[in-house]
């Protein structure tokens, strides 16, 4: 690393194929699952690995990528998985865990099949929630928490298909 470059390392890969979505971990790493299926959710940090491109990484601005906010917004502003390090990051339920088949079993995942996972973080509130998260006025009608979004139209939120 005395280059400056960083290597980054797959631990697993998400798999869409089944009836729910699935974290399949690697076996190298599948003792590190201990204890994880004591907590509800999971924080999976990913590599958007289909807009890892020259063009994807160079954007620093976007045009109204959403239908209520401004016409312009840098792409920190986002949830963009186009940014400088496609790196995609999202909490999700733990349904059950399977530690020797290194198996999680979440509800839904904000990620496409084959999508090599990065990194596992328990979620915990003292750390992860936010009391007094401030949103702006164009996003403030979104729900409230992640088990509110599965009702939500979120298709109608995004101006790009």
């Amino acid at each position: 690393m005395t280059d400056g470059r960083y290597e980054l390392r797959p631990i697993g890969r998400v798999d869409l194929s089944g009836e729910t979505p699935v974290l399949r971990v690697d076996e190298p790493y599948r003792p590190a699952l201990e204890g994880l299926s004591d907590f509800g959710h999971v924080v999976v940090l990913f590599w958007c690995h289909l807009v890892d491109t020259d063009e994807g990484r160079s954007l620093a601005t976007c045009d109204r990528p959403y239908t209520k906010g401004p016409d312009r917004l840098g792409i920190f502003a986002t949830r963009s998985e186009a940014r400088p390090n496609p790196i995609g990051i999202t909490p999700v339920s733990i349904l059950r865990i399977d530690p020797a088949e290194g198996t999680i079993h979440v509800p839904y995942i904000d990620a496409v099949d084959s999508t090599p996972i990065l990194d596992l973080k328990p979620y915990t509130p003292a750390i992860d929630r936010i009391r007094d998260a401030r949103t702006p006025d164009w996003c403030a009608h979104w729900p409230a928490c992640q088990e509110d979004s599965a009702s939500f139209d979120w298709a109608s939120e995004f101006t790009f298909e």
